[in-house]
């Protein structure tokens, strides 16, 4: 009986994780999707930057590997509780900074803050990583594509901020 609990409470945790991430996506996206028709279109970006149509399908993605990766910390039991809780409030700390950033940027149009926001969230996901990397492996290793399209969306928001000064 433990186990058949155990497996059900696991599910429902990775359900709160999914659902935690989806409500950063959507509370992310209020700001965006209102602004990206009407402001973001109007901004002078390099021409490498994406298609607004890629956006959604990877951050899609990065949330449900960012959802998982948290579960699997979570879900461990073998290690340092402190480490698990450790790791898991930086997990949240950068999902905070990820909403945050998308206000900044285009919520409040404010592409220079936006870039040191998006600073703070990809130094956040190192350390996210690094603690991750304490407690489960794979975890860490699901985080690093979240990690280099945060960089990319860094690059991308400086080049933004240069060619609109």
């Amino acid at each position: 009986m433990a186990v058949e609990r155990s497996r059900f409470v696991s599910v429902l945790m990775l359900l709160d994780f999914l659902g935690l991430t989806a409500l950063a996506a959507v509370i992310g996206s209020r700001a965006a999707l209102p602004n990206l028709a009407v402001w973001y279109v109007r901004l002078r970006k390099p021409p490498w930057a994406p298609s607004n149509a890629v956006f959604g399908p990877v951050w899609t993605i990065l949330y449900i590997m960012m959802a998982v990766a948290a579960w699997r910390v979570w879900r461990r039991t073998d290690g340092s509780r402190q480490a698990r809780k450790d790791a898991l409030g930086c997990w949240a700390f950068q999902l905070a900074l990820n909403v945050g950033w998308s206000w900044i940027f285009f919520g409040f149009h404010n592409t220079g803050l936006a870039f040191v926001a998006i600073i703070s969230l990809w130094l956040m996901i190192v350390a996210t990583i690094i603690a991750f990397s304490r407690v489960d492996q794979v975890a860490a290793a699901m985080m690093a594509p979240y990690l280099l399209w945060v960089m990319f969306a860094m690059i991308l928001n400086g080049a933004i901020v240069r060619l609109n000064l």
